[in-house]
């Protein structure tokens, strides 16, 4: 867990409780960038990200509050910008919202226990599921899987 970890009080890899609390208190526990995404439905600019072209194994978690994300095993390189995942850890950690800003017409995903916005979900992506996760950087943390 990094240093900004130790200020949030909901942030767990293992407590699947729902977290309810006002984007004021985010944004005393968020650092500046990740409350941005988050809260604030904001895009990292493509290929900037840290995990964008990244390959180590092991676990994605939300970085708003720890909730488990995405297994690396899910991980594909679609050539995006972005870490992009064809499934989910489970059918719980991720919510699915419409988004039809910019004038586009979108799938939504957003963290299954905190509601962070985590990016969008595609009809473009490589079997088993035909689904490409295009997931920001900054809302990612990166646990490796043990050796």
């Amino acid at each position: 867990m990094s240093t900004d970890k130790k200020n949030n009080p909901v942030y767990s890899t293992t407590d699947d409780a729902k977290v309810n609390i006002s984007n004021e208190e985010w944004k005393t526990i968020l650092p500046k960038d990740v409350y941005e995404i988050a809260r604030n439905k904001g895009t990292e600019r493509a290929f900037t990200g840290k995990y964008w072209d990244f390959k180590e194994g092991g676990m994605y978690y939300c970085a708003a509050c720890g909730n488990p994300l995405f297994n690396s095993n899910g991980k594909f390189d679609s050539s995006c910008g972005w870490p992009s995942f064809f499934e989910p850890v489970n059918k719980g950690s991720i919510i699915y919202t419409p988004d039809n800003s910019y004038g586009m017409r979108r799938t939504e995903v957003q963290c299954g226990r905190c509601e962070a916005h985590l990016g969008h979900v595609f009809e473009d992506g490589p079997p088993p599921t035909g689904l490409r996760y295009c997931i920001n950087s900054v809302i990612l943390d990166f646990e490796k899987k043990e050796e």
